[in-house]
């Protein structure tokens, strides 16, 4: 064995220390177990290159060339499998099937006299063009893996592009050693350089090794750097070792370093190697013999902590976190008693710890808080009480208890930690200074556990009380359905039978005015216009009263028919000139000539407008005209009716078309309106797909109108 050899097999142990520190540090990484993997593939080459060039391999160099062709492409395969999963994550099912694929011809490669055959038993022979089919395979692979790393260099993020090219790197350097050494001089039929080939497998090693240190890969940093400068270790002390053996051997000795020596060199360097390993192995089994108790404070306040951040309900982290120190101190049992009030006041309280604990009476409790507020704020231990205090000594022996902790903050008593006696022996210092050291951590977490029920227990109650007041308005919100629906029905009921007498009236009214019932003075004209005008504003009011009632019911329909708007609004004019000249007012208004016939509800329409004029005339100031206009503009009519009264207030125009609403200037100008007309007139117009025009200002007028589309007529 010579100095190759034992660099070769330093690099191998290298590589498995790497791998296997890869992977213990990284255990849920894919990244981390595909190099692992290719590690104990490179491991396995390595072996088998060392067993092939050992000098006493004799029969067996044969089945060893075979066994290292077959890690030698799984190698490859692997390296490719590793630079996917470097890059996407994971591998897609073609991927796994190419990585499947390069395993089989693994298999393939090791089958007896396909690339090799042995002569004689020791000699190997190669079958040339087999061989370099092998050659390509591995190859595609390696120049594969080494594509798909390019390609993270080139369009990775900046670390994934630094680690990448370290990788490539190590990748390329191991690619030239090995097949130089491993393949093309066996290709020639020069087989004596082999041992040197894996050799090159050390640089990838150092290219991941240093991948990892400087560029964070795997995020293992400390541990391979510990495993590396180890490693490093045992090859400089190898190197040394060698080298003064061999000065000893040639110049004191005048003889020549054996392979006895190489040996012993290499065992010393194994046991060298292992020595941490075993004896870590004993100071765990010696601790547990004669150190059962023990327990690592760091990993106690890690578990504490985590579990102290990991629930705010109250009784389930009093009970996580009372099993958790009663493992840790290896305890009887362990419980809490905690007052969820302030004080002690109104005996409002929970307990919470291990299985089948002991029931405190409250009374017991009382006792322990004469004994802290005394003085002992420490943990309580029943050992250290008898002599002090014998009725609290029989009290806590009574219920099993060695130590008592009080959970004190601002002078009062938050609660208690309860903990049993210890399984085996007692209670340490180290022991109670724990427990004294956590008090506060849980004093702060049973608080905040404590005010966050609270909130909830508050929430509940408003929560409760906002169901009460909405099932109360509910009610209500029924009670006012049926009131309004009752108000509905009274006032189509009503409109209706006022509607048949009203007619009555207005026609012997007609007829008395035309003279069928004789002559009339002047002055009973008068009186019985006024008479007739009021009767027929009071059919309009109950035809506007019962609009709203269907409206109501949703028997409210649209019945078009073809429609001269213009003829039909000189007629609403013509209809209302007398009550106008009454006030004084006259209407200024010029129909179009040509009007196109609309599609239209002939009755809600006549509604509409006499209900803008009407309101003008009643707003308006005497001796005013009301400008009233029809035209067509673009594809839309547009009625306006434009008048110099009193105006809407601009802090309730945004309501004046709402059910029953009057402006305050319009209930002082008019108190017996009713609010419905202008609520209708909107209904009405929304209806026929038009839109209201509205536009005021108070003190100088308003101006009512509607614009509708101009649809064809349709054919009946």
């Amino acid at each position: 064995m010579n100095l190759a050899t034992s660099i070769t097999a330093l690099v191998g142990a290298l590589i498995i220390v790497v791998g296997f520190a890869t992977w213990y540090n990284s255990k849920r990484s894919v990244e981390g177990r595909s190099f692992l993997f290719l590690t104990i593939f490179v491991a396995l080459w390595i072996a088998g290159n060392l067993i092939y060039n050992w000098p006493g391999a004799g029969d067996l160099r044969y089945g060893v060339a075979l066994f290292s062709y077959a890690a030698a492409m799984s190698m490859a395969t692997q390296i490719y499998s590793f630079s996917l999963i470097f890059k996407k994550g994971k591998l897609s099912p073609f991927d796994k099937r190419l990585v499947w694929a390069g395993h089989l011809a693994a298999v393939l490669s090791a089958i007896p006299g396909l690339i090799a055959y042995g002569v004689n038993g020791v000699s190997i022979m190669t079958h040339t063009v087999f061989l370099a089919f092998y050659g390509g395979i591995l190859t595609a692979y390696l120049l594969s893996a080494l594509y798909v790393l390019i390609s993270v260099i080139r369009f990775g993020a900046k670390t994934r592009r630094l680690q990448a090219t370290s990788i490539v790197k190590g990748i390329i350097g191991a690619m030239l050693v090995g097949l130089v050494f491993n393949l093309v001089f066996p290709i020639l039929g020069v087989y004596d350089y082999t041992i040197i080939g894996p050799s090159g497998a050390g640089l990838f090693i150092f290219a991941v090794s240093y991948s990892i240190v400087k560029n964070n890969l795997f995020d293992i940093r400390l541990a391979v750097v510990r495993s590396v400068s180890y490693a490093a270790s045992m090859a400089t002390l190898a190197t040394l070792y060698f080298f003064v053996i061999l000065v000893l051997s040639s110049w004191f000795l005048h003889k020549p370093v054996d392979t006895t020596v190489s040996i012993y060199i290499v065992v010393s360097l194994i046991s060298a190697l292992i020595f941490q390993p075993v004896k870590r192995f004993f100071d765990k089994v010696t601790s547990r013999v004669f150190y059962r108790n023990t327990y690592d404070t760091d990993t106690f306040f890690a578990n504490l902590n985590r579990l102290l951040a990991q629930t705010s309900d109250l009784r389930f982290l009093l009970e996580r976190v009372a099993v958790e120190i009663n493992n840790t101190l290896n305890g009887g049992q362990a419980f809490f008693f905690v007052y969820t009030a302030s004080g002690t006041r109104d005996g409002s309280y929970i307990t919470a710890g291990t299985v089948k604990h002991s029931r405190v009476p409250v009374a017991d409790i009382r006792a322990l808080d004469g004994y802290v507020f005394s003085g002992g704020g420490a943990p309580i231990l029943v050992d250290q009480i008898d002599s002090i205090d014998s009725s609290l000594h029989r009290l806590l022996m009574s219920h099993r208890i060695a130590i008592a902790l009080p959970l004190v903050k601002d002078k009062v008593v938050v609660g208690y930690f309860m903990l049993g006696d210890r399984r085996s022996g007692g209670y340490q210092a180290r022991d109670i200074r724990l427990l004294a050291t956590i008090s506060g951590e849980l004093i702060i977490a049973i608080e905040n556990a404590l005010s966050i029920q609270q909130i909830k227990q508050l929430n509940a109650n408003l929560q409760q009380r906002i169901d009460s007041a909405t099932s109360e308005l509910r009610a209500s919100n029924a009670q006012l359905h049926r009131l309004d629906e009752a108000k509905d029905e009274f006032v189509s009921m009503a409109s209706h039978q006022l509607r048949t007498p009203l007619t009555s009236v207005k026609g012997y009214i007609s007829m008395v005015l035309e003279g069928d019932a004789g002559k009339i003075t002047p002055m009973q004209k008068h009186l019985l216009n006024e008479a007739f005008i009021s009767s027929e504003r009071m059919v309009h009011l109950i035809s506007d009263f019962l609009n709203v009632s269907r409206l109501q019911t949703g028997k409210f329909l649209i019945d078009t028919r073809p429609i001269n708007l213009a003829k039909l609004v000189e007629e609403e004019l013509d209809g209302l000139a007398t009550n106008a000249s009454s006030r004084n007012l006259k209407f200024a208004y010029t129909a179009p000539k040509k009007f196109p016939m609309l599609e239209l509800d002939e009755g809600k329409m006549r509604q509409v407008i006499m209900n803008f004029a009407d309101n003008a005339i009643y707003y308006s100031k005497e001796g005013m005209t009301i400008e009233v206009a029809l035209k067509i503009e673009g594809d839309r009519c547009q009625f306006t009716v434009k008048d110099k009264g009193i105006g809407v207030p601009a802090s309730e125009q945004a309501q004046l078309f709402t059910k029953f609403y009057r402006a305050t200037n319009a209930r002082r100008q008019r108190p017996d309106g009713t609010g419905v007309g202008l609520f209708l007139a909107k209904k009405v117009i929304n209806a026929h797909g038009g839109n209201v025009i509205f536009e005021s200002e108070e003190g100088k007028g308003s101006t009512f109108g509607f614009s509708l589309p101009l649809k064809p007529i349709k054919r009946r």
